[in-house]
């Protein structure tokens, strides 16, 4: 790999990484600013303008807060679980193409860390390792809620991932790839696959509010039962490390969401635009239509948040396995048939 294209590629990364934890900075404000809005009241409004400096706020009390660790707990693995959920979450945002290719300086810039040809199988697996951080730090306080904390939340994602899983192929079976980018290109204009695929959508987007143990679905963390879950004995930057993560899965899931099913950065009239504007022009307009997607998603997350309240733990496992993963093996049946006959496969 020449020098260039090494250093473009750690400043997309840096920016990337900035960009993430930014964001989910934010989202805690958001947060707040739409909980309160729902239930007619102000919400952060002390910190700055309209409390725009609220989460500065709040990442400061943390970060000055006394660390500590537990007489009894597994110093080094306590120390490292919050890292390793942490990690995970920002890793899963190689592979999001937040818009066409950019031209400067003479060279084509891509807007995208890396497309390798089995992003989406990427991005699952490195969800599904980000269990572990959670289950290593529930261990390792040596808290029983903590470790049943630890247990809920490994079943909950793993008899999510399943039907989300089942989802994911049929949207490889209709782009052909497994790549991020190939699935959004495929999308292009209006030609968006939650018009082809709405009850995948519907299950995809439950899974994703699972995997993110976001309510309805936070029988990780339920306070009435768990004191506060898997992160009880943690305090300090660590318990924010737990919190941030949760906020940037709370983001990718969102984009992922907005690649698979929205479209990605497409838009109506993208040819035109290119056409009158320019590609760069055409560029900065996508990435921008990206992330007003995404915004969309976690307003939604956040919407279901505070309007449906949590399920008990028997009727999340029997949602996920007697409900979901049926619906999502029936629509890939569907799909598959659908697909075979329209090539021709059938007859």
């Amino acid at each position: 790999m020449e020098t260039g294209l090494i250093i473009e590629k750690s400043i997309f990364v840096l920016v990337i990484f900035a960009l993430s934890l930014g964001i989910a900075a934010y989202q805690t404000y958001f947060e707040r600013k739409v909980a309160a809005w729902m239930q007619d009241r102000i919400g952060p409004n002390r910190a700055g303008k309209f409390g725009l400096l609220q989460p500065l706020a709040d990442g400061g009390k943390l970060f000055f807060k006394e660390d500590f660790v537990p007489k009894d707990a597994n110093w080094f693995l306590f120390m490292i679980a919050p890292g390793i959920a942490m990690a995970v979450s920002l890793m899963t945002s190689a592979v999001i193409p937040w818009g066409p290719d950019y031209f400067a300086f003479g060279k084509t810039i891509s807007l995208q860390i890396t497309d390798i040809n089995i992003g989406i199988l990427y991005i699952m697996g490195a969800t599904s390792v980000g269990v572990y951080g959670i289950m290593i730090g529930a261990w390792a306080s040596n808290n029983k809620y903590s470790l049943l904390s630890a247990i809920r939340g490994a079943s909950q994602m793993i008899s999510y991932e399943l039907a989300m899983g089942l989802i994911v192929i049929t949207i490889v079976m209709m782009s052909s790839s497994l790549s991020l980018k190939t699935m959004v290109e495929a999308q292009h204009g209006f030609n968006w696959n939650i018009w082809y695929q709405p009850v995948a959508f519907i299950v995809f987007f439950v899974c994703a509010i699972a995997e993110c143990n976001r309510a309805p679905f936070d029988l990780a963390e339920c306070e009435s039962e768990l004191i506060d879950g898997f992160h009880t004995e943690y305090g300090a930057m660590k318990m924010g490390f737990f919190l941030f993560s949760e906020y940037v899965n709370l983001f990718i899931s969102s984009a992922v969401i907005t690649c698979l099913f929205l479209g990605g950065y497409n838009f109506p009239g993208m040819d035109f635009v290119g056409e009158k504007l320019g590609a760069n022009a055409l560029s900065i307009i996508s990435i921008f239509v990206m992330f007003i997607k995404i915004v969309a998603v976690i307003f939604t997350f956040m919407w279901i948040r505070w309007t449906l309240p949590r399920f008990r733990y028997d009727q999340l496992m029997k949602l996920g396995w007697k409900s979901l993963i049926p619906i999502a093996l029936v629509n890939l049946v569907i799909t598959a048939v659908v697909i075979a006959a329209t090539k021709g496969w059938l007859f």
